[in-house]
């Protein structure tokens, strides 16, 4: 048994070094996906009510092909649960040929959906913001998902630093307006947006994730910041193999948005190859999730 583990080390360490080594100068693809409860919940299956089941096979194998297919060095999901559930992913990957040695899971104050990140390169810093709050009049409320904070290293020369967010969801409940809940979510983004590029003005930032708002919304623009500023963000604005632009659809009102961004810095901008980043187009998408997956292609040379 300490033969096979050590074997086993001993090829994801070897497989790394060699992908290091390949990725020094070509460009890398970063993919952003919201997965859709890929955690244990109770749900109904085959017309019976399963308790703590977890994601179903079938909708895990979609997705996974979904992801392999676009041969991610760096993953960055939203409704991952807890850190068995992130496991359980990175062993599916990794049975696809994706190893994926280093891993991060934001546990802020909701206990059942959180935003995570599964990375070939190695992380360097991790800065997670997970007990953030505001308030709406005399009531104060958490940032429910958090900020993932993480930089990461693709070459000897390059960070990357990425931020991942799952704002609240346009669901109504009882402790506050919605809406209100996603502006206050934003200024905090904003805020940790503005002392990153205070200190290192020429970061290569990325924030990403699924912001349940559209661009024309007052969140969305206040995580972009304003134009011409020094810490404004620049929207990545991907499309499919058709042109289309959305990410979510919503069944029950039959309606597409476009709810998932990755917003970037100046200093990264140059680094992206828009020509070859797009949003996944694949024809099962919806048994995978009911959102599609960006890719952004990096080049990891400071331009």
């Amino acid at each position: 048994m300490i033969n096979k583990m050590i074997l086993k080390a001993l090829f994801i360490l070897g497989c790394l070094a060699s992908l290091n080594l390949a990725r020094a100068s070509e460009q890398f693809n970063f993919l952003s996906y919201n997965l859709k409860n890929y955690l244990k919940m109770d749900r109904r299956i085959d017309g019976k009510l399963e308790k703590n089941a977890l994601k179903p096979d079938e909708e895990v194998a979609h997705l996974v092909r979904i992801i392999t297919n676009a041969k991610p060095a760096v993953i960055g999901v939203s409704e991952i649960g807890d850190p068995d559930d992130l496991k359980h992913l990175k062993a599916k990957l990794e049975q696809n040929g994706l190893i994926y040695p280093y891993t991060e899971l934001t546990l802020a104050a909701d206990p059942v959906r959180h935003v995570g990140l599964l990375s070939q390169f190695p992380i360097t810093e991790r800065n997670s913001q997970t007990k953030l709050t505001y308030k709406i009049g005399k009531k104060e409320l958490p940032f429910q998902r958090g900020i993932m904070d993480v930089t990461i290293q693709p070459t000897k020369d390059y960070q990357l630093r990425l931020l991942g967010i799952h704002f609240k969801s346009k669901r109504e409940v009882e402790e506050a307006d919605q809406a209100l809940m996603r502006r206050n979510e934003a200024e905090l983004l904003r805020l940790h947006i503005d002392a990153i590029l205070k200190q290192t003005p020429s970061a290569n930032l990325l924030v990403f994730g699924d912001f349940n708002e559209t661009r024309n919304e007052l969140p969305i623009k206040v995580v972009r910041g304003r134009y011409n500023s020094p810490s404004a963000l620049t929207d990545i604005q991907l499309t499919d193999d058709r042109g289309a632009r959305w990410t979510y659809y919503w069944r029950y009102a039959d309606q597409y948005s476009r709810f998932d961004f990755v917003f970037a810095s100046k200093g990264i901008l140059k680094e992206i190859d828009t020509e070859n980043s797009y949003i996944d187009s694949d024809p099962h998408w919806y048994i995978a999730s009911d959102h599609r997956a960006l890719i952004l292609s990096i080049s990891p040379e400071d331009q």
